[in-house]
């Protein structure tokens, strides 16, 4: 077990970094928020379904499961839409810095669905990570609009991590994203439906959009989005949220090599962003700690 915590905790840094890439293709295509992430969860959703039945899995799941199933669904996609409105009004690095408030949030979300007492270190992690959010809000305030929208996504994030938790114990990772995946676009298609919005410019893609969709469905969506399921067999959700934050220093790091001049950041920020990824070492060290001293 403790091997495969080990795999899992690596595995996951892994998936960690591939999402910080997600926000680079973010930039780069040149859609609006809503029909990006349309376009992602859709093709997600296709690449799932020959996923699940090349490996016959089960898909039936108990009418209660399936509902959870679909909040989870519609969750992620408010997660993936103020991620991206986030990044179209600001920048990537402001959006990723600000999705470190998510262990915060899932630091007082995780005791609450899993009946369980606060752990006083994870709540100590959590408030240091806002302390380095405070820092960036304070040197960063043309970007406030930005700011919200990326907490309001650390949000729901955290709370689709929660959620998730508690079915990733019991059902297969790609029927739980393939019910997710589906739920989520299929919820967006209505809301898109009654706006108007499948006129025949929202289905005139360019070919440099089609390939950035193409890549963010399959590797950063439904490898990454299973395989962050799966992880969860073995990781808390906290841990998972925790690591999760360093999505920014991946993101931030890919930005300024790709986008330069526009990523830059005062000095303060930066010394947010270090904050952040001083606390997600600190709690590898504290749980190891822990563990060692259980056993």
């Amino acid at each position: 077990m403790q091997n495969d915590n080990l795999k899992s905790y690596l595995h996951l840094h892994v998936i960690v970094f591939i999402w910080g890439f997600t926000a680079i293709l973010g930039k780069l295509i040149s859609l609006e928020a809503l029909d990006l992430v349309w376009y992602r969860m859709l093709f997600a959703s296709v690449i799932m379904t020959f996923v699940v039945l090349f490996n016959k899995e089960k898909i039936k799941v108990p009418f209660n499961v399936l509902i959870g199933f679909i909040v989870s669904g519609i969750i992620i996609a408010a997660h993936w839409l103020t991620f991206y409105q986030a990044i179209k009004v600001s920048n990537v690095s402001i959006t990723l810095a600000c999705l470190s408030t998510g262990a915060f949030f899932a630091s007082i979300l995780e005791p609450i669905f899993y009946k369980r007492k606060v752990i006083w270190y994870e709540l100590l992690f959590g408030l240091i990570v806002v302390v380095g959010l405070g820092i960036i809000f304070n040197v960063e305030t043309k970007y406030t609009t930005g700011i919200y929208l990326a907490v309001t996504s650390a949000f729901l994030s955290a709370l689709f991590s929660v959620i998730n938790g508690k079915y990733a114990k019991e059902y297969y990772p790609n029927v739980i994203s393939l019910y997710e995946l589906s739920s989520g676009v299929f919820f967006l298609s209505i809301y898109l439906f009654f706006a108007g919005s499948f006129t025949p410019a929202f289905f005139a893609l360019s070919v440099n959009d089609l390939i950035w969709l193409f890549l963010l469905s399959s590797i950063c969506t439904a490898y990454a989005f299973s395989a962050s399921v799966k992880v969860m067999k073995f990781l808390s959700p906290f841990t998972v949220m925790l690591t999760i934050n360093l999505e920014p220093i991946y993101g931030i790091i890919l930005a300024l090599l790709i986008f330069k001049d526009g990523e830059e950041m005062s000095p303060l920020f930066y010394v947010g962003a270090l904050i952040i990824l001083a606390t997600v070492i600190a709690n590898g060290i504290v749980k190891s700690y822990k563990k060692v001293t259980t056993n």
